[in-house]
C-alpha cells in the first residue's frame, strides 16, 4: 500500500540489521503514522497481545519474525529448549487467529530440518521472510478472484455504483500487503468499477473507523463511516449490494470466526438476500476443528468497552470513560458465522462454497 506516495508493507526486517523488525504501530492511526522497532521475542509478544499489530495474516507474519528474534538470542548449547519455550510463550499472546499457531509450527518444522544452531537461525529467518511474502502474494490473488464478484454486481446495476459493506479491518493493515476483504475492492477500482464502501466503526477497538476508513482514504476510494448497528437498516433500505469481510480462523467445514458483530451482519444479509462473502488466505483454515463452536474465542479486558481513546480538537491524545469505572463488562473479541450464512469464500486459488467438500477439493494438499 502507498502512504503519501511511498510503498509500505506492514512488517519488514531492517535491511542492514536483520535482528531488528519494523512494524506499523496501529494504535496511533489514523492520527499518527508510527513505525515501531522490535528487537526481542518479548516485544513481539506484546505487539501482538496489545494490538500494535492485528489481523490474521499480520499476526502470522509477526509470529514468524518473533521466532526469528528468539533464535537470535537463543544459546547454541540450549537452542532447542530456548526455541521450544519461545514457541509456547508466543502462542499465549492471542488465542483465536489460526495464523499464529500456523506460523509457529511452520517455523519449527523448517528449523528442525537443519543440524547446527547457525543453520537453524538462517532457516528460521528465510522462513519468516517466506511467510510474509506468501501472505502478500495470496492477498493479491484474493483480490483478483474477488474482483469478479464485484464485476458481476456492477454489470447487473448497469455500471452504477456498487455499495459494499465491511466490518472490522481486513485490509492492508491486517495482512502484509493488499489485505483480504479490501483486496477485491482495490482490484475492482483498478478495473474502473465505481465503488462506495460502507465502513462499520467496529466497536470497541474501532478498527473500521480508525483503520479501514483511513486505508480507503489513502487509496481515494469513496466511503462512509456508519455505526455498527446501522448495517441492518441500510441493507433493508437497498443501499448494500455486497457484504465483504475477513476471518481470523475458518474451519475446514466453512464456519467463520471473525470480529465480534460479523454474525449479526451475516444474519441481516441473509434476511435481505444480499451476498455475504468471506475473504481469506488458505493459511487461515483450521484443518482440525470441525465446528465453529469449538474455536477458542478471545475475551479481552472489559475496560476496552468502557473507555475510548482519541484526539482532542488540537490533536492532543486523550482517553475518556463512557461507563462508570466499576461497571461489569464482558468483552468478546470474536463471534462465529455458520457456513450456511456464507455465500462464498474468496481465497488465493479461487471462490468456493463454504462447505467441507468444496474446501477439501480445492485445498486437499494443505490438510495437515
Amino acid at each position: 500500500m502507498n502512504i503519501n506516495g511511498q510503498h509500505y508493507r506492514t512488517i519488514w526486517p531492517l535491511e542492514k540489521d536483520r535482528n531488528t523488525v519494523c512494524i506499523i504501530d496501529q494504535r496511533h492511526l489514523p492520527h499518527e503514522f508510527v513505525i515501531e522497532k522490535l528487537t526481542s521475542l518479548e516485544q513481539a509478544w506484546q505487539a501482538i497481545r496489545e494490538m500494535h499489530v492485528r489481523g490474521a495474516g499480520l499476526i502470522g507474519a509477526t509470529a514468524g519474525f518473533a521466532m526469528h528474534l528468539a533464535a537470535c538470542r537463543a544459546g547454541d548449547s540450549t537452542f532447542a529448549d530456548d526455541m521450544e519455550k519461545a514457541a509456547k510463550y508466543l502462542l499465549t499472546s492471542r488465542p483465536t487467529a489460526k495464523n499464529l499457531s500456523w506460523a509457529v509450527e511452520r517455523i519449527e518444522k523448517a528449523m528442525n530440518r537443519e543440524e547446527t544452531p547457525e543453520a537453524k537461525r538462517q532457516r528460521i529467518f528465510q522462513t519468516a521472510l517466506a511467510i510474509a511474502d506468501e501472505d502478500a502474494h495470496f492477498c493479491r490473488g484474493i483480490g483478483e478472484h474477488g474482483r469478479t464478484v464485484i464485476e458481476e454486481i456492477s454489470k447487473g446495476k448497469e455500471g452504477r455504483t456498487v455499495n459494499i459493506l465491511t466490518h472490522c479491518n481486513a485490509g492492508w493493515l491486517a495482512f502484509v500487503d493488499y489485505g483480504s476483504a479490501t483486496a477485491p475492492i482495490y482490484a475492482a477500482r483498478d478495473a474502473g468499477i465505481d465503488i462506495h464502501v460502507w465502513v462499520d466503526e467496529t466497536r470497541p477497538w474501532n478498527q473500521g473507523a480508525k483503520l479501514t476508513a483511513w486505508e480507503l482514504a489513502q487509496e481515494k476510494i469513496a466511503h462512509t463511516l456508519i455505526t455498527d448497528n446501522a448495517g441492518g437498516h441500510i441493507m433493508q433500505s437497498g443501499e448494500v449490494d455486497l457484504v465483504l469481510v475477513g476471518t481470523d480462523r475458518t474451519t475446514h467445514t466453512g464456519d467463520v470466526a471473525n470480529k465480534i458483530g460479523t454474525y449479526l451482519k451475516a444474519l441481516a444479509a441473509y434476511d435481505n438476500g444480499i451476498p455475504f462473502y468471506v475473504a481469506l488466505p488458505s493459511s487461515t483454515f483450521d484443518w482440525k476443528i470441525d465446528s465453529g463452536k469449538d474455536i477458542p474465542i478471545e475475551i479481552r479486558s472489559g475496560e476496552e468497552i468502557m473507555r475510548v481513546e482519541g484526539r482532542t480538537d488540537d490533536g492532543t491524545p486523550a482517553g475518556v470513560w463512557i461507563a462508570e469505572r466499576h461497571t461489569r463488562a464482558l468483552n468478546y473479541a470474536f463471534d462465529i458465522t455458520p457456513a450456511r450464512l456464507v455465500t462464498g469464500l474468496i481465497t488465493e486459488r479461487g471462490i468456493l462454497k463454504a462447505d467441507r467438500q468444496a474446501i477439501h477439493a480445492m485445498f486437499g494438499d494443505k490438510i495437515a
